[in-house]
């Protein structure tokens, strides 16, 4: 008897073992996660910077251009403004691609991670009764007037599991 209310409470305390651990997987992949963001937001900022010095060296050059237009015929103004939009326009395209990239993949790894949790957490249960086949013959002799010590000894269970069932069965 004793050895059967063993394995059960070993049973729980291996169960909460692996939700505590499961729930510092949890904080430390999310701890994990917290860092690239702030990298990645870190990269933003930059290229905010980036883009606020395009735009000042696009006013620069758009007046530059105000003032050689009248040397300047019209397709060469054309030509270079499209080189000067192209060469302020090309880093940010790459780090735009670079940034959704890094976005793309912190994704798929997030998903997939949670896809791992999920399953591992399905595979715990609970049972709602220790033996459902003994649940009927328990409340019958319980009913009868037969002591749990008795209806234990009967049925080859402990007297926990008999107070378990009666308790689910609101009896006891």
């Amino acid at each position: 008897m004793n050895y059967l209310q063993f394995n059960i409470e070993y049973i729980v305390v291996v169960m909460a073992g692996i939700i505590l651990y499961l729930l510092y997987y949890v904080y430390a992949k999310d701890a994990s996660y917290t860092r690239n963001i702030r990298s990645v937001a870190s990269v933003v900022e930059e290229m905010n910077r980036e883009l606020f010095y395009l735009k000042k060296n696009l006013t620069e050059t758009q007046g530059s251009v105000k003032e050689n237009s009248q040397r300047m015929n019209d397709e060469a103004i054309y030509e270079e403004i499209e080189r000067s939009v192209y060469d302020m326009v090309q880093p940010l395209s790459l780090g735009i691609k670079q940034l959704q990239d890094n976005l793309n993949a912190i994704d798929a790894e997030v998903s997939s991670r949670i896809a791992h949790l999920e399953s591992g957490v399905k595979q715990i249960s609970i049972p709602t009764s220790v033996h459902a086949n003994d649940d009927a013959k328990i409340l019958s002799l319980f009913k009868q007037g037969v002591s749990v010590e008795t209806i234990s000894k009967e049925l080859h269970i402990s007297q926990p599991e008999v107070e378990f069932v009666l308790k689910i069965n609101k009896i006891k």
